[in-house]
C-alpha cells in the first residue's frame, strides 16, 4: 500500500501529512503489557472503588435520578430490530429503528403539548445549547437571557456554544429560589434572540412558566424551557404555557444512572421552528401495498445535507437510550405518570418537613417543589455529607460545588425508590451529622 501511494515508510507518510509542531518526537511512555487475567483483576479492583446507588441510600439528584427501571426496558432494547444506536444511512431498510423514532417523537409531543419533536439529542445540556442556536437561525438576534436557576452544566454548554456563533449571554438572578421576574423582564429587549428558564429549576423550585414566557412575547425572543420530564405528569406542560421550544434531560425516563451516562436529550417545538430543529424527524407513510411504514422525513445532520445548512451534527448513539425512554413512558402510561408525580410530590413534602424540623437545617427557599428541594445547613456541608456517607447515606448534592452563593446549601432529591422509612433514616443521620459538626465547631471556637 505504501508503494502504491508513493511513500517509502509509515514515518515518511506521517512526515508529509502531520506538521512537525504537533508530532511527539519520541516513543510513547507506556508500561509493558499485562496478561489478560491480570488486566481483568486490575479493572475489577478499580470498579470496586466505586459506590453505586445499590451500595448506599442516596438522595442525590441535580439532574440525574435513581428511578426504578423495569425489566421490560432492557428486554425491548435488546431486540434485534431496535438494538443499534446508529443513524440509518439507508433508512428504508431500518423500519424498526424508524418506528422507535416515530413513537418516541409522539410520546415527547404528548408529554410537552408541543406539535413536533425530534429523535433526539445527546443529553439535557447540549439540548439547551442547540435550542439557543435554533434561535440564532430563526431571528439572528445577538442576546440570550438565561435564568441562573438553569442547571449549571446547561449554562456552561450554552456559553461554550455561544462563543462560537456570537451570542451574548445575559444571566438573570433569583428571588427566593426562583427567577427574579422583574429583572427577567428588564433584561429582555429587541436584541434578545432567546430566553431560557428551567422547570422545576436547579434548586427544585417550580417556576411561574407562564409569566416568564409572557414577559418575552413582546420581543423577538424564542422562549425556551428546560424541563424535567417526570414532573410533567402533574405540572402544566410547556405548550400550554407559551413556551416555543421545550428541551430536557431524558435520563430519568427508563435510563439508569450508570455513573453519569450515557443518556439522551429531548427537543420539542412549535411548528414555526420545525425546519430549524437539530437531529432528525421520522414520519409515517404507506408503502405501495398500503402497509404502514416509516421514513426519515427531515435530516439536518451535516453528513446528510450541505454543511452550511446543517443545524446539528448530532444524531448518533443516543437513539438506544431514547428507546429506553419511550418504552418507560409506554410502561407507565398516562395515569401511571400522573401517579408517579403525585407520589413524588407527597414524599418530597414529607422529606422537606422532616429535614427543616431539625436543628441547624432550614429551607433555602419557600417555593413549591415536586421531587427535589434545597436546604441550608448550619454546618460545613461537605463535612456533613462525609459523615452521612460513613453511615451509608448520601444526603444530597452540595450546592456550593456549582453555586458559590449557596455554599451552605444541600439539594435533596426523591424518587419512588425512597420510602418514608428511608426519609426518616435520612433525617436521623443528617441531624446527627449537623449536630456533630456544630459541636466540633463550638469546641474549636
Amino acid at each position: 500500500m505504501l508503494a502504491e501511494i508513493g511513500v517509502g515508510s509509515l514515518a515518511e507518510l506521517f512526515d508529509r501529512q502531520v506538521p512537525a509542531g504537533v508530532r511527539l518526537g519520541r516513543a510513547l511512555d507506556l508500561p509493558a503489557g499485562l496478561p489478560e487475567h491480570e488486566v481483568f483483576a486490575h479493572l475489577r479492583d478499580l470498579a470496586a472503588r466505586n459506590t453505586s446507588t445499590e451500595d448506599e441510600l442516596t438522595f442525590l439528584g441535580a439532574g440525574m435520578y435513581d428511578h426504578y427501571v423495569p425489566a421490560v426496558v432492557d428486554m425491548l432494547m435488546e431486540r434485534s430490530e431496535f438494538l443499534t444506536p446508529y443513524t440509518p444511512y439507508q433508512p428504508e431498510l431500518s423500519q424498526g429503528g424508524l418506528q422507535v423514532m416515530f413513537e418516541f417523537q409522539t410520546a415527547i409531543s404528548e408529554l410537552t403539548a408541543l406539535p413536533v419533536a425530534n429523535a433526539s439529542v445527546y443529553e439535557g445540556p447540549s439540548a439547551v445549547a442547540a435550542a439557543a442556536y435554533l434561535s440564532k437561525l430563526a431571528n439572528g438576534r445577538p442576546k440570550v437571557v438565561v435564568s441562573r436557576a438553569v442547571h449549571p452544566h446547561a449554562r456552561a454548554a450554552l456559553a461554550t456554544h455561544a462563543a462560537g456563533y456570537g451570542h451574548e449571554i445575559v444571566e438573570v438572578g433569583l428571588d427566593d429560589g426562583v427567577t427574579d421576574l422583574e429583572a427577567w423582564s428588564r433584561a429582555i429587549d429587541e436584541d434578545t434572540g432567546a430566553v431560557i428558564f428551567q422547570q422545576p429549576n436547579f434548586l427544585g423550585a417550580v417556576e411561574d412558566a407562564e409569566a416568564l414566557a409572557d414577559a418575552a412575547k413582546r420581543s423577538p425572543a424564542v422562549v425556551i424551557g428546560a424541563y424535567d420530564p417526570i414532573p410533567l405528569g402533574i405540572l402544566k406542560p410547556p405548550g400550554e404555557c407559551g413556551v416555543d421550544v421545550a428541551v430536557g434531560e431524558g435520563q430519568s425516563l427508563g435510563n439508569r444512572l450508570d455513573f453519569g451516562g450515557p443518556s439522551f436529550g429531548f427537543f420539542a417545538a412549535t411548528e414555526a421552528y420545525l425546519r430549524r430543529m437539530p437531529a432528525r424527524i421520522a414520519g409515517e407513510t404507506r408503502d405501495v401495498d398500503g402497509r404502514r411504514g416509516f421514513v426519515l422525513t427531515l435530516q439536518t445532520r451535516e453528513q446528510h445535507i450541505r454543511r452550511e445548512k446543517a443545524t446539528s451534527n448530532i444524531c448518533t448513539a443516543q437513539a438506544l437510550n431514547a428507546l429506553g425512554g419511550v418504552v418507560y413512558l409506554a410502561w407507565l402510561g398516562r395515569r401511571g405518570l400522573v401517579e408517579l408525580g403525585e407520589l413524588l410530590l407527597q414524599r418530597t413534602h414529607y422529606a422537606r418537613e422532616a429535614l427543616t424540623a431539625l436543628d441547624g437545617v432550614s429551607a433555602l427557599h419557600e417555593q413549591p417543589v415536586v421531587r427535589e428541594f434545597a436546604v441550608r445547613l448550619d454546618a460545613p456541608v461537605q463535612r456533613v455529607v462525609a459523615r452521612c456517607q460513613e453511615q451509608g447515606v448520601n444526603p444530597g448534592f452540595a450546592l456550593g460545588r456549582e453555586l458559590p452563593e449557596h455554599a451552605d446549601g444541600l439539594l435533596v432529591a426523591l424518587t419512588e425508590r425512597r420510602s418514608k422509612g428511608d426519609v426518616d433514616r435520612l433525617a436521623g443521620v443528617l441531624g446527627a451529622a449537623v449536630a456533630a459538626e456544630r459541636a466540633t465547631a463550638g469546641v474549636s471556637a
